[in-house]
């Protein structure tokens, strides 16, 4: 299992002060001064079928084996043109922009897992950190644990191994912190925002969560977590703490997330999706970037726009997912429909631009592999709508 977490964490970059503070909490700061810009990329599941011992795979997770064929080729044909363009972008931003771009973000599932021994999800984790370092995209590359990256035998004991060491290396770049990186839970601040990057898979992360953000004194909280908080799309039961036993902490996370006003990135359903909800007297933000490209040239399907769409019938994008439970997801969703007050969605592949300016913070969406311009999110103005 994932050691615990140091008690240290990675603190600030920079003192400054700006000013636009209307969306931080009580006792948050206009603290931590300079704009800047990241890349916020989706789910990658970067695969080789030299990763896995076939046998065990189709004895164990024969429903995988398609999938993983699939992302072998993914990583192989349309993972480098992504990055390419990843590449070209950082430089074009920073030569062209006072936001230059402090780093990369992926949402977590960076790898397939899966692989069926703990020596050949170390290979994976290394060959995908290798392809990171050799993109040389220009910018430092963070992520959040996802659960494809701790599957399969000796998977969670590779992802110590190997990804601890490179987020150390990675988060001292961004923010010139001390100590090791013994948990997939931390904390990185850059300008005028924290990131605290939330485990899903480790029962003690909302405690240290709930913790971490009662020290915040920046401006911005960005919570990185892997599965969605808000569910959206067909897979209604694939959020975080769905079950009827974890309401308690599903709530408390609510509450958390909403008095902090916070803005939640992540990935799971391989979709994109930006809504906003509420919880007691506060709100929050959840934006949600899907990386898996399937072809060189993508489109928009299936988009829903509009608080008026999240209802139970947002299930039919996936008519044929898990049919025998449609009245629970359902239900979900009607339970659910009170508090979101804003919800777009799309079958949309790509990557994002995200820029914290001030009090503002807005999310350029990119269509595939492509420079196109997709759609602007003001991820500000989604927390001020009326209640």
């Amino acid at each position: 299992m994932t050691p615990p977490l140091s008690r240290r964490t990675f603190l600030k970059s920079s003192a400054a002060a700006v000013g636009g503070l209307a969306l931080a909490p009580p006792g948050a700061r206009a603290a931590a001064g300079r704009n800047f810009s990241f890349v916020l990329l989706g789910d990658l599941h970067f695969d080789r079928p030299e990763h896995h011992d076939w046998a065990w795979m189709k004895k164990e997770k024969p429903d995988d084996v398609r999938q993983s064929e699939n992302y072998s080729r993914i990583t192989r044909d349309l993972t480098p043109r992504l990055f390419a363009t990843v590449r070209e972008t950082i430089a074009d931003l920073n030569r062209s922009e006072a936001t230059r771009v402090a780093f990369v973000l992926q949402v977590g599932d960076l790898v397939e897992g899966l692989c069926g021994s703990e020596e050949l999800a170390t290979k994976q984790n290394r060959e995908a950190l290798d392809f990171v370092r050799d993109a040389k995209l220009g910018a430092p590359f963070l992520f959040t644990k996802g659960n494809h990256d701790v599957t399969g035998p000796g998977a969670p004991e590779a992802f110590g191994k190997v990804f601890h060491p490179f987020l150390t290396e990675q988060a001292r770049q961004v923010s010139s912190a001390t100590g090791e990186l013994t948990s997939a839970r931390y904390t990185v601040e850059c300008g005028g925002a924290q990131f605290v990057f939330f485990d899903a898979y480790d029962k003690e992360s909302l405690e240290w969560f709930e913790s971490d953000v009662a020290k915040r004194s920046a401006a911005h909280l960005f919570s990185v977590i892997h599965p969605p908080v808000v569910p959206y799309g067909a897979r209604a039961t694939w959020n975080l703490y769905s079950s009827a036993k974890d309401r308690t902490r599903r709530e408390k996370l609510l509450g958390l997330l909403a008095g902090q006003r916070a803005f939640v990135l992540g990935g799971h359903i391989h979709k994109f999706s930006s809504l906003v909800r509420t919880a007691g007297r506060g709100r929050f933000a959840q934006l949600a970037i899907s990386s898996i490209i399937n072809a060189p040239e993508v489109k928009p399907k299936d988009t829903l726009s509009g608080v008026g769409e999240y209802t139970g019938d947002q299930i039919r994008v996936e008519p044929n997912h898990s049919p025998a439970t449609e009245k629970e997801r359902r239900a979900v969703y009607a339970a659910e429909r009170p508090f979101v007050k804003a919800f777009e969605y799309a079958d949309l592949p790509g990557y994002a631009v995200v820029t914290v300016s001030g009090a503002n913070v807005t999310a350029r969406i990119y269509s595939g592999v492509s420079r196109e311009l997709w759609r602007t999110v003001d991820l500000r103005k989604l927390l001020m709508l009326p209640a």
